[in-house]
């Protein structure tokens, strides 16, 4: 005789074991697209490139080339001799104009 709590937990379980394998299967096919993503190198055809893309915008590309670091290169703390740098990120706002009829941004 199984007890209705045990159905719910059973349930339950089946529920989530669905949930976590459904999640797992969602990151493991992103990170496949990653690992096979294309390896393209630094030079003066990637902008062109990059132009005639779909949206102007290449997904999960690998580049390869050579950086400068715009002060100091980082340094690891734990495996000597490995550096790396931190890509510039630039944000642009939007102006926003005082709309005094609804009385908002």
């Amino acid at each position: 005789p199984i007890t209705p709590g045990e159905l719910l937990c059973l349930g339950s379980s089946l529920a989530f074991s669905g949930l976590f394998y459904y999640l797992y299967r969602k990151k493991a096919r992103a990170m496949a697209r990653v690992q096979e993503a294309p390896k393209l190198q630094v030079d003066d055809d990637l902008p062109a490139l990059v132009s005639a893309a779909d949206g102007r915008c290449l997904p999960y590309v690998a580049l390869e080339g050579i950086v400068l670091p715009a002060r100091a290169a980082l340094t690891s703390h734990y495996h000597e001799g490995l550096q790396g740098v931190i890509q510039k990120l630039l944000l642009k706002e939007h102006r926003l104009i005082w709309n005094s009829l609804a009385r908002s941004w």
